[in-house]
């Protein structure tokens, strides 16, 4: 428990600078009025905006109202608008004290909250990211196992070999590579389509339909790289386990060999596996921006860079900002699960 709230201040501490880093790299890029009065929108409106986000303060002043407006506990004048914020507040005379989640503020572009918007765009993100885990791990971990039972054979040096190549191929070369050739060179026997969300809206717009066929390419795009590196790791830890005593003990004693692999060896194995593998989940979901812009899937990625192209920089904070949450978030949980498996971690 003690190691628990260790992680959860630093959690916090790390947090407090990334907003800070993030505030600070944004002002160096044009301010709000700057950038609607390039979209054409009226005076009006810009100034409007200017004053809600409170940008035609100092920016020291600017910095608190930003951290206010992230804080789950935060005070707001009662003249403030606060259709924006959920949560419950207190009234304390002039001002209100707001119990809520943290307001990302609202879109230039579509008004809308960015929260709601990257949301709504993290469940397609989730939904790819595992989808190429859950690839990696099926098809990884046992040609791992082979290669490692295999050893120094021709099998074992030809997995190598081509999780070598996996390994350094880019994750957005082998979107375009996967797009074209599966979705266009051989859409006849393939019939995969070479852009898609999961999600897809009929031309009267009355009814959305789950379109898993969309998933395949990009998940098996994105999914590359980690497969690669789940069959090397395994295959490697696989090679100096089965060297080890216990082994050789359980050998001894007639155990088949398939018990000895899976229920002895392969145990021991788990710990590097479940390190990387949450590594690569959190990597997956915060860095599949280009795959998902590739194949046009309705992501995190996809809805920042075109945040970036329209100069909304709302959704671009609060997505870099959000992202960092959750490759934190999964970290810590990886972290966690390390320590169940193996309670030698607990302490150290």
């Amino acid at each position: 428990m003690k190691n628990f709230f260790k992680k959860v201040q630093f959690l916090f501490l790390v947090l407090i600078g990334l907003v800070s880093f993030i505030f600070v790299l944004f002002q160096a890029l044009p301010s709000a009025d700057q950038i609607l009065s390039a979209q054409r929108s009226d005076s009006a409106t810009t100034a409007a905006i200017v004053k809600d986000l409170g940008l035609d303060k100092p920016i020291w002043q600017q910095g608190l109202y930003y951290f206010n407006d992230l804080s789950p506990i935060s005070i707001y004048k009662n003249e403030s608008n606060h259709n924006n914020l959920t949560g419950m507040h207190l009234n304390l005379g002039d001002n209100q004290l707001w119990l809520k989640f943290p307001y990302l503020r609202t879109s230039f572009q579509t008004k809308q909250k960015v929260s709601d918007m990257l949301i709504e765009a993290f469940y397609g993100t989730m939904v790819l990211a595992l989808a190429a885990i859950v690839i990696s791990i099926l098809i990884g971990i046992p040609l791992g196992v082979w290669a490692a039972i295999r050893k120094n054979t021709w099998l074992d040096k030809s997995i190598v070999w081509i999780s070598a190549i996996g390994i350094s191929v880019p994750s957005f070369f082998s979107a375009m590579l996967f797009s074209w050739f599966f979705g266009f060179v051989l859409v006849e026997y393939t019939h995969l389509p070479m852009t898609g969300s999961l999600f897809e809206i009929d031309v009267l717009g009355e009814y959305k339909s789950i379109r898993l066929d969309h998933l395949i390419l990009p998940a098996l795009a994105l999914g590359i790289r980690p497969l690669a590196v789940f069959i090397q790791l395994t295959r490697n830890t696989m090679v100096e386990i089965l060297d080890l005593d216990f082994v050789r003990t359980a050998r001894a004693k007639g155990l088949s060999e398939s018990v000895v692999i899976w229920r002895h060896a392969f145990p021991n194995a788990l710990n590097p596996l479940i390190t990387s593998i949450g590594g690569w989940f959190s990597s997956l979901l915060a860095g599949s921006f280009f795959t998902e812009y590739i194949f046009q899937w309705k992501g995190l990625g996809k809805v920042t860079i075109e945040s970036l192209q329209q100069s909304d920089l709302p959704v671009v904070m609060g997505a870099v900002l959000f992202t960092a949450c959750v490759f934190f978030v999964i970290h810590s949980l990886t972290e966690l699960l390390y320590v169940w498996i193996d309670p030698r971690m607990k302490n150290e």
